[in-house]
């Protein structure tokens, strides 16, 4: 396990681009045009991104990232 101290200016901008990662992500997962191996390589991706967001984001927040039956969930 690592750690890592940021100031409140970092912790806010690790915030926007986590952020901006997911809901790129969530674009992706939506375009029909990528091959069903693409999109379940950005599903494993965006769990693992996700689940760094869930350590500090508010519940508030992390509700509109949680994924539901929009898209296939990958099977391991």
């Amino acid at each position: 396990m690592l750690g890592m101290l940021f100031n409140d200016r970092e912790c806010k901008e690790l915030d926007y681009v986590i952020r901006k990662e997911l809901d790129e992500m969530l674009m992706d997962l939506d375009d029909k045009r990528l091959d069903q191996d693409i999109r379940q390589s950005i599903a494993k991706r965006y769990k693992v991104v996700f689940r760094m967001y869930a350590r500090f984001a508010p519940q508030k927040e992390l509700s509109k990232y949680a994924r539901n039956n929009r898209f296939p969930q990958t099977k391991h």
